[in-house]
C-alpha cells in the first residue's frame, strides 16, 4: 500500500527518485499515466493490469467509458526504476501535470501520485476543510 507524502525533486533530465518506501513495490516495473486533477498516477505493473481489467468490463457502447479509457491509456508509459530508484517521467506527462523541479509524491493506497508541489498544496488546502466535515455518505460504513 502506498502511504505518506514526499517531496523529491525532478532533475534536469526529468528523473525522479522514488520514495524508499515505494521501491520494493515498484522494483519490477511501474506504469505512469494521466491522473485526475492534473497529477500523474503511478501503478505497479500488477495493479495497472488489474485497473485495465476493470476498464475492459465497461460497455463498448458507452462513449464516456471509451473517452476515459482513451485518455487514460494513451498517456500511459511503462517504466523501470534504475539502481538508484530513479524513474524518468516522459515529457508529455510532465507537461500534463505541470511538473517543474518541485514535486510532491503522495501515497493513495493502491497507487502513488506525482503532483506539482504548488498544485498539491493548493489542492490540499481546498480539500482539508471538506475532509473535516465529510459525513458517512462519502464513504459508506467507514466510520
Amino acid at each position: 500500500m502506498f502511504l505518506g507524502t514526499y517531496t523529491p525533486r525532478l532533475d534536469e533530465k526529468g528523473r525522479l527518485i522514488l520514495p524508499a518506501k515505494y521501491r520494493d513495490e515498484l522494483a519490477d516495473g511501474l506504469v505512469l499515466t494521466r491522473g485526475q486533477e492534473r497529477c500523474i498516477y503511478v501503478f505497479s505493473t500488477d495493479q495497472f493490469a488489474a485497473v485495465h481489467a476493470q476498464m475492459r468490463q465497461a460497455p463498448l457502447t458507452s462513449r464516456q467509458a471509451r473517452d476515459y479509457i482513451r485518455v487514460f491509456l494513451s498517456g500511459a508509459s511503462d517504466e523501470s526504476p534504475d539502481k538508484q530508484g530513479r524513474i524518468t517521467i516522459p515529457p508529455g506527462l510532465r507537461e500534463y501535470a505541470g511538473l517543474d523541479r518541485e514535486v510532491t509524491v503522495i501515497g493513495a493506497g493502491d497507487r502513488a501520485e506525482i503532483w506539482d508541489s504548488a498544485a498539491w498544496n493548493t489542492y490540499l488546502e481546498e480539500k482539508e476543510s471538506e475532509f473535516s466535515s465529510t459525513d458517512e455518505e462519502a464513504i459508506p460504513g467507514l466510520f
